[in-house]
């Protein structure tokens, strides 16, 4: 690891991807089917977590694809804090 490297990225980069998958998969539908604001809290974790990568990635990305994971982050945050009220 190099010394400019954060550890949780590592540990990303080394995840299986259809398992980082399928437990996001999992939280998601365990957030829409909790009642109300269980289920926005959730959403919202989801959300600040991928924040933090869009964050850390926003360097290295196409402004195409900064556009469709900003857009995609908004609505995450809108449904969070719909099904939060």
């Amino acid at each position: 690891m190099q010394p400019t490297q954060r550890p949780l990225l590592a540990r990303l980069a080394r995840a299986n991807p259809t398992s980082v998958f399928l437990a996001t998969l999992a939280l998601v539908l365990v957030a829409f089917f909790a009642p109300g604001p269980v289920g926005g809290v959730l959403l919202l974790v989801l959300a600040a977590g991928l924040a933090y990568l869009l964050a850390t990635t926003w360097p290295v990305q196409a402004p195409q694809t900064r556009l469709i994971r900003l857009v995609m982050l908004t609505l995450l945050v809108t449904v969070a804090l719909v099904k939060l009220f």
